[in-house]
């Protein structure tokens, strides 16, 4: 083999890759994509090289086109993932995810006394603005429960 780069993950025909995921949000990604019985090949690969994230998660799925839902889905768990779309093994499209305003059905609410948890509704959260951590200066991205309030920073998102 060359010195230089080596290849670490085969490349894929036709399909998607999910790249610059944190590498702890691999599985939860997997998870929420219900990949366990998926028929077609998948790579999930983490803690990977990255200059941006110093390490990262990659999935990637033959075969496969994401929903309108799956991607806010990843959205919100990874907001800085991006899609690329694979053709004939060529990337024909890459996009950036963004930050999602609202989210509903997904995200659990760890308020045990909000209605969200004690009747038959979905839950609903809103992104409030983002405030700059003290301590390092970190934006941190927020949602508060449409019900009862309750706010919740990005990290501490329990999927239902």
């Amino acid at each position: 083999m060359s010195k230089g780069k080596e290849l670490l993950i085969g490349a894929i025909k036709d399909g998607i890759v999910i790249d610059h995921i944190p590498s702890k949000k691999v599985f939860l990604i997997v998870e929420i994509l219900k990949l366990k019985n998926y028929s077609q090949r998948i790579t999930v690969a983490t803690n990977m090289p990255s200059s941006s994230l110093v390490k990262k998660g990659i999935i990637k799925i033959e075969d496969k086109i994401l929903q309108e839902n799956e991607l806010n889905n990843i959205s919100l768990i990874a907001p800085d993932a991006t899609i690329n779309i694979i053709e004939d093994y060529e990337v024909v499209e890459k996009t950036k995810l963004e930050r999602l305003d609202e989210v509903e059905e997904l995200v659990k609410c760890d308020n045990p006394k909000c209605i969200s948890n004690h009747e038959n509704i979905e839950t609903k959260f809103i992104r409030v603005e983002e405030d700059l951590n003290e301590n390092n200066l970190e934006e941190k991205t927020k949602y508060k429960c449409f019900y009862c309030e309750k706010i919740i920073l990005e990290d501490e998102i329990q999927i239902q």
